[in-house]
């Protein structure tokens, strides 16, 4: 039986899964705008995001839990009082948008693999690694050459200017400024001994 770990304040995770059955989870360009309306709504309030990524059938996120003062905080300006697990904010997330494809796709069970797969990124090297592995899922899938022509990852944003809740200074920081970023991501690589770790 797998043992899945919780979900701690203040650390960092690599989250990623995919459909069940390597089902699509993402049909048409709609749904992607909705898992993220349900993304803001479920995990901006109990984590910081540096990266995330949304392909056909599966997607990864690279976030920070953040601590349970900050939580707390958070709920007092927005007027909350239920404190919610970040498991079961997670899982609010994906339950939530297994039932609107469900409805608008005439289909029934579960939409994803259980349960979502998450991995503590415990150093920056670790962190840096992920950010462009998240980026570059969508060139090693073969659905463009290059990140900045996929519109559904965080890439865009890291390189615009745009008001984003995205933790893009620290991102761009992580890379020592902009032009390391653009120049480390113009670098394609292999991360067979990442993806081997992630089991993938």
């Amino acid at each position: 039986m797998q043992i899945i770990e919780p979900l701690e304040f203040g650390k960092y995770y690599h989250i990623y899964n995919r459909g069940i059955n390597s089902e699509n989870i993402f049909k048409e360009n709609r749904n992607h705008e909705y898992f993220l309306t349900l993304y803001n709504k479920h995990i901006d309030p109990i984590a910081e995001t540096f990266a995330w990524c949304l392909l056909k059938n599966h997607f990864h996120l690279l976030i920070r839990i953040k601590t349970n003062e900050e939580i707390l905080q958070n709920q007092q300006e927005n007027g909350n009082k239920k404190i919610i697990a970040p498991y079961q904010s997670f899982g609010n997330l994906f339950n939530a948008y297994t039932k609107a494809i469900n409805k608008g796709y005439n289909r029934h069970g579960a939409l994803f693999e259980r349960s979502f797969k998450r991995k503590v990124i415990d150093n920056e090297y670790y962190l840096r690694s992920v950010i462009k592995y998240i980026h570059y899922n969508p060139v090693n899938h073969g659905f463009c050459q290059h990140p900045i022509e996929y519109p559904w990852s965080s890439y865009l944003t890291c390189v615009s200017e745009k008001p984003t809740k995205l933790k893009r200074e620290k991102v761009i920081s992580i890379f020592e400024n902009i032009e390391g970023l653009k120049i480390s991501h113009s670098k394609n690589e292999q991360f067979d001994s990442l993806e081997h770790f992630l089991n993938l």
